[in-house]
């Protein structure tokens, strides 16, 4: 007995090491499942509070009626612009049955109800208590409100000239025809008024009204671009009439309605023509105010998305090279601007001033491509990361980068098939060959830059994170006041250090940003003032015919200035962030 007593008990077989692997996993894998079935337990519908469910329900019906509203006064906007398009569209191919005349009472009336609308937002909604609680700081900045009220005034004056120009022909014409412009003056008129002062608005009330109230007014200016494109009665009859007074010069009598008075027709037909590219300018600004505006009804701003960072004072910084490259070209662009318009002013304009201009282009336009090929490969080395953060204003801001320059584009396009298919071996068509492929090949280089910029955090914005996120990650210490003075001293030196290695490239960035705003500057200001080769070389308007190339020219002409223009405030913005 004792020796059994003090006998060992036998030890259980010992498992492999692939079992025993095998069982801790299974009872991990079980643990994990356990705890999945809590977790979805404990989160289930059933045991949420009243509460909570009652509030996601809230806000799931909040998002639907959005959605619908939104759904809604898309739809009304797409049937106004198709009823509008197919006016339009039968004036062009059959102006007996539908005359301009039933055009302009189809948008006197779109006219008169978005009159109506904008008065009432302004006297009624935005007056109401809670109406206007939050605001975009991103929408409507100050150089988008500037164009509104600069090509709205301009308008408003091509409207004078053209009331001033019917009423020197009153004794031939109806004088119906007076009462369109002064409608569309006193609509551009309180359209410019109310956008300056309300394009920010997040709209909480009356939403749906104001939906479509929104999608009415940009449905009209629109349709306004549309007619002001494909319209040419004006210019011909401005044609017909310098051609008339020639035959009555030379003495052959015509029955042709003639201006009374030369010298004021004269003024009045140079301000029209001079004016009528801002007219289709002025509609495009208003559609994307507005259609910023009708993203932001019903939107709920975050409380610390009320102080925009983008606000920061426009410094050179110390760049020398961008601002002196860039004025060279302006002063250069200026100089051909002002030979075109003197030569311009006469009765022809000599082979040897296009050759001027597109010879000017042709020097600018590959500087400005290598300038963007290299700010977007700079960017690509910088260690700076990506602003992903829902904003409407940049989304919209890319899509019109994207969908302006298909103006210029496009007239390039039909340049290049026109040139190719005619005489390509001249000097002035292979200077404008090189013209249009040098354009197409600048705008997308161009976009891919201001695009690369736009969705980089700005280093003023993803600093103060960094350092707030380590010196969150520290433990808090109490020491002396000398102890304090070592860490900020070292806090600084490593920001110094952290930063100072990518100097170059941000002092690059702000250098090519510069001249890359001057330089659209330029050529923002040479077609948007009444210099249009494009028209005036008459190798295009040949080849196509007179009707056909003008509707491509006002389409892609306007297209091309406000890509101009909204490329010089992405490039400050990008400047800005740099």
């Amino acid at each position: 007995m004792p020796a059994q007593a003090s006998a060992p008990t036998e030890a259980a077989p010992a498992a492999p090491p692939e079992a025993q692997e095998t069982e801790e996993t299974l009872a991990k894998e079980n643990q994990v499942d356990m705890g999945t079935e809590e977790t979805r337990a404990s989160t289930s519908p059933h045991k949420k509070s009243w509460l909570v469910r009652h509030f996601s329900l809230l806000l799931r019906r909040d998002r639907q009626a959005q959605k619908a509203g939104q759904l809604f006064s898309g739809l009304l906007a797409l049937n106004v612009v198709f009823l509008g398009g197919a006016f339009i569209c039968s004036m062009i191919f059959n102006n007996v049955a539908v005359t301009l005349g039933d055009v302009w009472i189809l948008l006197a009336a779109l006219k008169a109800l978005s009159l109506l609308w904008l008065l009432y937002y302004t006297a009624g909604t935005t007056r109401q208590p809670h109406a206007v609680l939050y605001q975009d700081p991103h929408a409507g900045p100050i150089w988008v409100r500037g164009s509104l009220v600069l090509f709205g005034s301009c308008t408003i004056c091509l409207n004078v000239f053209r009331v001033g120009y019917d009423v020197s022909h009153v004794h031939c014409k109806s004088q119906l025809e007076l009462i369109f412009p002064v409608i569309e003056i006193v609509f551009i008129g309180v359209q410019t008024w109310v956008l300056w002062k309300h394009c920010k608005d997040c709209v909480q009330i009356q939403t749906n009204f104001t939906r479509c109230g929104l999608m009415l007014t940009l449905a009209t200016n629109l349709l306004l671009w549309l007619l002001a494109v494909t319209n040419d009665s004006m210019h011909n009859e401005i044609e017909a009439e310098l051609s008339a007074l020639m035959e009555k010069l030379s003495g052959n009598d015509t029955n042709s309605c003639l201006c009374l008075n030369v010298t004021m027709c004269e003024v009045f037909r140079k301000g029209y023509l001079m004016l009528y590219p801002f007219s289709t300018e002025y509609c495009l600004i208003c559609c994307t105010v507005l259609f910023v505006m009708w993203k932001n009804v019903g939107r709920r701003l975050a409380p610390h998305a009320g102080a925009h960072p983008g606000t920061l004072p426009f410094h050179l910084h110390g760049a020398i090279f961008g601002p002196l490259l860039g004025l060279l070209v302006l002063v250069a662009g200026v100089c051909v601007f002002v030979l075109f318009q003197i030569q311009a002013s006469g009765p022809a304009i000599a082979r040897q001033y296009f050759t001027i201009y597109y010879a000017f282009y042709a020097a600018a336009l590959p500087a400005m491509s290598l300038a963007c090929l290299a700010g977007t490969a700079i960017h690509g080395l910088e260690e700076r990361e990506l602003d992903t953060f829902k904003n409407p204003t940049r989304s919209l801001d890319v899509v019109l980068l994207m969908g302006t320059a298909l103006g210029q584009m496009g007239i390039s396009y039909f340049s290049i098939v026109a040139i190719v298919a005619t005489h390509p071996h001249e000097l002035l068509n292979r200077l404008i060959l090189a013209y249009s492929l040098l354009l197409i090949l600048q705008h997308m280089a161009q976009n891919l830059f201001i695009i690369e910029g736009l969705h980089r955090r700005p280093l003023w914005e993803a600093t103060p994170e960094g350092r707030a996120g380590k010196w969150e990650a520290e433990p808090p210490r109490r020491g002396s006041l000398l102890e304090l003075g070592q860490d900020l001293r070292r806090a600084s030196l490593a920001y110094i250090h952290s930063y100072s290695h990518f100097n170059w490239k941000r002092r690059a960035l702000k250098e090519i940003s510069l001249f890359l705003i001057l330089c659209n500057i330029t050529l923002w200001m040479m077609p948007a003032f009444g210099i249009h080769p494009e028209f005036e070389n008459g190798l295009e308007k040949n080849f196509y015919g007179y009707r056909t190339w003008f509707t491509i020219v006002n389409f892609g002409l306007p297209l091309g200035v406000f890509y101009r223009m909204h490329s010089v405030g992405g490039l400050v913005e990008v400047y800005l962030g740099a």
